[in-house]
């Protein structure tokens, strides 16, 4: 089993930053692909970014690329979402995952282990 928990989130004007943070415990991530994941209220969850198991890959949604960067730390089992350039569509609760095939996906259906959220709200 693998527990993952959020942190990071906040409010934040329009054009800020906010670091989310995933810290496991449990067991160790470095075979695991992470991804990042949000949900705004009404909408489905959507992907945001992945990252493979040696961080060697990452992938982005459309809508964030070029603004956030996941990255991780194996050695601390530890996952970060970096936000800059925030927009009040960024609005929604964050969840991190985490993926048996080291690889990871853009599907949350393939991932087997689940952060409760963090909320992140962008004021404009």
């Amino acid at each position: 089993q693998v527990q993952l928990v959020e942190s990071g989130g906040g409010l934040v004007q329009a054009g800020g930053s906010l670091r989310l943070s995933c810290a496991a415990s449990g067991r160790t991530l470095r075979s695991y692909g992470m991804g990042w994941f949000r949900q705004a209220p009404g909408k489905e969850r959507e992907f945001v970014a992945v990252i493979s198991w040696s961080g060697g890959n990452t992938y982005y949604a459309d809508s964030v690329k070029g603004r956030f960067t996941i990255s991780r730390d194996n050695a601390k089992n530890m996952v970060y979402l970096q936000m800059n350039s925030l927009k009040p569509e960024d609005t929604a609760v964050y969840y991190c995952a985490a993926d048996l095939r080291a690889v990871g996906s853009r599907y949350p259906s393939t991932y087997e282990y689940w952060g409760q959220g963090t909320q992140v709200t962008v004021s404009s």
